[in-house]
């Protein structure tokens, strides 16, 4: 696990829980299997219909729809964060429950992996920003697109050969 690497999965439940009753809502199994799956894939920013996939094995009567529904309403309700890295998907990453939003994006061009960055080099920014225009960041992401390590290898190894 990237985030929260001191918390259990259980515990990491037991916060979101107490976030969705916070605000009204109950963590219905249904929920509780879409989370679960989520914090035990955390680095893999899946789509919707893998995440039903993946809850399905564990919750065989589920529909598509409520897992819709409820990647939807943790978005809606912050506990996870819908993101889009260009391919045309939805995807949905946990956010941190301790409230921090020190985290960031790799994203390969190439073969469109996605790797985290937890380092935040942003917060001098942000506290310019609060100095300088009053405005008081709460959140930001940072996506950054490139080539990874491995496509750039394989990249040099086909010049080596062809030329």
């Amino acid at each position: 696990m990237a985030r929260n690497r001191e918390k259990t999965i259980s515990e990491q439940i037991f916060d979101i829980k107490k976030q969705l009753v916070d605000k009204g809502y109950k963590l219905t199994q249904q929920r509780e299997v879409t989370v679960r799956v989520l914090l035990e894939h955390e680095k893999d920013h899946f789509s919707a219909e893998e995440v039903f996939l993946l809850v399905k094995e564990q919750f065989p009567e589920i529909g598509l729809a409520t897992v819709y529904r409820t990647l939807e309403l943790l978005s809606d309700l912050q506990v996870v964060e819908k993101i889009n890295f260009g391919d045309g998907a939805a995807r949905f990453d946990l956010r941190s429950t301790d409230g921090s939003h020190h985290h960031h994006h790799l994203i390969c061009t190439e073969c469109g992996t996605v790797e985290e960055i937890m380092e935040d080099g942003l917060l001098r920014l942000e506290q310019q920003i609060e100095r300088q225009y009053g405005f008081a960041v709460t959140d930001h992401r940072l996506d950054f697109q490139g080539v990874c390590r491995e496509c750039r290898e394989k990249q040099a190894i086909s010049e080596q050969a062809a030329g």
